[in-house]
């Protein structure tokens, strides 16, 4: 029995050293292509917002802070184009038309906005950005804790990358989501290793093409 306990502590042991090293690996590999102000900030013709959860038909206070950045950045000419990116799997729980509608109601023209309706995670989202959107390079905007990880696979997928920060304020469970996230890396640093596929990919979307925002949007 001591024999079986020794392994499994061995075990646990190198299982924590390997999801450390593969954090700070991935952490100091991209940590100067993150960007905190406007200033002096790095244009890019796409940014790709993240979806991060809605309230009824309201953003969370983590997507509210993402749609604001990425609108910023419009409007200072920091990109010309918005991806958005997030869950519409089921009828009851929508994000796209939540984060179209705000996009659209804080000023962004329509025909900028391009919509990924099966984002259904950072990794998918990406893999999607570089086959289905055709985009070579991009801003993507989150909050901090996720974009390491963000811009990681973007690069490693063939989108280069770099990364603006959402962070405004306090945010409910922050320190959950930071501590999350030393998993959600390792998993996302065998994604890439064994270049998985998402679940959906569907037809090309070009960036450079006419916008596929829906005009029957729920209002």
């Amino acid at each position: 029995m001591k024999k079986y306990l020794k392994i499994f502590l061995y075990l646990i042991i190198i299982g924590l050293i390997a999801i450390i090293s593969v954090n700070y690996y991935v952490k100091s590999s991209t940590k100067t292509r993150i960007y905190y102000s406007v200033k002096k900030f790095l244009k890019n013709d796409v940014g790709i917002i993240f979806g991060a959860g809605i309230n009824g038909n309201q953003p969370s206070k983590y997507l509210k802070d993402r749609l604001d950045a990425g609108i910023l950045l419009y409007k200072m000419k920091r990109i010309n184009k918005i991806l958005l990116s997030g869950d519409n799997g089921r009828d009851e729980y929508d994000e796209l038309t939540v984060m179209k509608n705000y996009c659209y109601t804080h000023g962004v023209d329509t025909s900028k906005i391009f919509v990924d309706y099966a984002g259904f995670d950072t990794y998918s989202t990406m893999y999607r950005a570089k086959h289905i959107f055709k985009i070579k390079r991009a801003t993507l905007i989150s909050q901090k804790y996720h974009l390491n990880r963000a811009i990681y696979i973007g690069n490693k997928l063939g989108v280069k990358s770099v990364g603006f920060s959402a962070n405004n304020g306090e945010y409910l469970g922050y320190n959950y989501v930071c501590f999350r996230e030393y998993g959600s890396i390792f998993k996302s640093f065998f994604d890439v290793l064994r270049n998985r596929e998402p679940r959906f990919l569907g037809n090309e979307i070009n960036i450079h093409g006419e916008s596929n925002y829906s005009k029957e949007d729920k209002r």
